[in-house]
C-alpha cells in the first residue's frame, strides 16, 4: 500500500477533502439552468437520469443543448471515467461514463464524481454505489423528507468503503464482468420488445394481414392457416374501419385494475414485512430501500415476479414487475385479466400509455394523473378466439423470454450485491465468487 492510499470506511465529503475524489458537482445551474428555447436537433447531450440505466448511458436518447447556451454553463461537463449517480426522482441509477466523442453534460437529476484513479477505481466506486449497503443509505436519506431526492451536501455524508487499490481492481473486473452480463441481457430484451411491440403494431394498428388479403394477397410471413383466420376486408365503426367481426372493448373490460393501498395504514408486526412498491420501485425494477409494510393485507394486494403493474399518477409507467415480492402502494394498478393473456393486456395498456401521459401533464396539479373514466375511454380491439389463440403463440413466449431475462438480471445483481461486501472485506476471494456466479 502506498503511502496516500486510503483505506477504510469514509464519508464521500472526506474522500473530498483527501484529493481521492477530485470533483463532485451536479447539474443544478439556479438561474441558467436550460430552457425549451435551448434545445436543438444538434448540440451538447444533456444527460438526465432518464438516459442512465443498467450501468450505461444512452447519449443518442438526451436532448441537444445548443452550443452557446452551453459556452454559458459554468460547469457540468462530464469527461470518460466519471462515474454518475442519480439523485433526483429516480434515485440510485449508476454508470461509469465511457470514451466518447465531443463533449456532452448533466442535467439537475445527475451528480458526477471525478477520482483519482490512482487510488480509487471508477468501476470499483460504481459497483459500491450500486450496492445494497450504498442504495440503503440513499434511501436513508429519502426516508427524512417527502421529496424522491438526495441533495449533493447530503450525499457527502454518505459513506464509501475503500479497500485497497489491489483489491479494487479485482473487484473492479468480478463487478464489471456480471454488469457486462446484466447489460447483455438488457439489450436483449430491449431487441425483443421491439420485435413484439412491431408484431402489435402490425396486427392492431396497421392491420398488415387484413390489408394484405384484402388487396388479394398473401399476409407476409405467415402460413396458410393462420392466415386464414384473419379475415379479409374491414368495417365501419365508431373508431374508423375495423377488421370484419372484431370487436370494440376498453381497457377496463378486458382487465381489472387494482388500486394500491395507503400503506403507511399497515405498519409491519411481529417482524413479518413486505417492502413496499411504489412509483420509484417501479422505475428502478427493485426495492432496495423500500418501505416496510406489515403482511396483513389482502392476498391481492402482493405483488410477485410477473405481475403487470401501472403508475398511473406522477411519472406513467406500465412494467412487468421483476422485483420480488412486495406490497402494491397507492398510485399504481396490479393489472390482471381472467379472460384474455397477459401479453394482450399488457401491450394494449402500453399502447395507451402515450395519450395517458398526456392526460396527466395536462392537469393543473403538481403530480398529473389519470382516472378510472381514462381507462373505460381507452378501446382495445379484440379478435375472435381462435385467432386470437394463434396470436397467443408468437406473443406470449415473447413476453416470457423478457420477464426470465428481467429475472436473470435481477438475480445477477443480487449476487453482485451479496458478494460486494464479503469481497471488499476479505471474507470471500475473487475465485470462489466467481464460482457462485456463475
Amino acid at each position: 500500500m502506498s503511502s496516500d492510499e486510503l483505506v477504510g470506511r469514509f464519508s464521500i465529503g472526506d474522500l473530498i477533502k483527501a484529493g481521492v475524489i477530485s470533483a463532485h458537482k451536479d447539474g443544478n445551474f439556479g438561474s441558467l439552468y436550460p430552457r425549451v428555447e435551448d434545445f436543438s436537433d444538434e448540440g451538447l447531450p444533456l444527460l438526465t437520469a432518464k438516459v442512465v440505466n443498467g450501468g450505461r448511458i444512452d447519449f443518442g436518447a438526451a436532448q441537444k443543448l445548443k452550443r452557446e447556451k452551453a459556452a454559458r454553463l459554468p460547469y457540468g461537463f462530464i469527461q470518460a471515467g466519471d462515474v454518475l449517480l442519480s439523485h433526483n426522482a429516480t434515485v440510485g441509477r449508476v454508470a461509469v461514463v465511457p470514451e466518447f466523442n465531443g463533449q456532452a453534460l448533466i442535467g439537475t437529476s445527475l451528480t458526477y464524481f471525478r477520482l483519482d484513479p490512482s487510488r480509487l477505481l471508477p468501476r470499483y466506486l460504481a459497483g459500491f454505489l450500486e450496492s445494497r449497503d450504498f442504495q440503503n443509505q440513499l434511501a436513508g436519506v429519502m426516508g427524512l423528507s417527502t421529496r424522491n431526492q438526495v441533495p449533493i451536501t447530503a450525499q457527502r455524508l454518505l459513506e464509501v468503503e475503500v479497500p485497497p487499490l489491489r483489491v479494487q481492481q479485482l473487484i473492479s473486473e468480478f463487478v464489471g464482468a456480471l454488469d457486462d452480463r446484466i447489460a447483455l441481457l438488457r439489450e436483449t430484451n430491449a431487441t425483443l420488445e421491439a420485435i413484439a411491440q412491431a408484431l402489435f403494431k402490425s396486427w392492431f394498428v396497421d392491420f398488415d394481414p387484413v390489408r394484405a388479403k384484402s388487396q388479394g394477397l398473401a399476409p407476409a410471413g405467415m402460413d396458410e392457416a393462420t392466415a386464414a383466420l384473419f379475415p379479409d376486408g374491414f368495417e365501419e365503426s365508431t373508431l374508423g374501419p375495423i377488421p370484419r367481426g372484431w370487436n370494440i372493448r376498453s381497457l377496463d373490460q378486458i382487465a381489472s385494475y387494482l388500486n394500491g393501498l395507503a400503506l403507511q395504514k399497515y405498519p409491519p408486526t411481529d417482524g413479518a414485512w413486505l417492502p413496499v412498491i411504489k412509483i420509484a420501485q417501479l422505475r428502478k425494477g427493485d426495492t432496495l430501500g423500500a418501505d416496510r409494510a406489515g403482511r396483513n393485507i389482502k392476498p391481492e394486494y402482493i405483488v410477485r415476479n410477473g405481475d403487470v403493474l401501472f403508475s398511473w399518477s406522477g411519472s406513467l409507467e406500465v412494467e412487468v414487475w421483476c422485483g420480488g415480492e412486495g406490497a402494491l402502494n397507492q398510485h399504481l394498478f396490479k393489472v390482471t385479466s381472467q379472460h384474455f393473456p397477459k401479453w394482450f393486456y399488457f401491450w394494449w395498456t402500453r399502447h395507451h400509455l402515450d395519450r395517458f401521459r398526456q392526460i396527466a401533464a395536462s392537469k393543473a396539479t403538481t403530480m398529473g394523473h389519470i382516472q378510472r373514466g381514462h381507462l373505460s375511454e381507452a378501446k382495445v380491439l379484440v379478435p375472435p378466439p381462435e385467432l386470437l389463440d394463434v396470436m397467443s403463440a408468437s406473443a406470449a413466449p415473447l413476453l416470457d423470454r423478457i420477464t426470465q431475462n428481467a429475472l436473470h438480471a435481477q438475480t445477477l445483481a443480487e449476487v453482485r450485491d451479496t458478494l460486494l461486501p464479503r469481497l471488499i472485506s476479505g471474507q470471500l476471494r475473487l475465485p470462489e465468487a466467481a464460482a457462485v456466479a456463475t
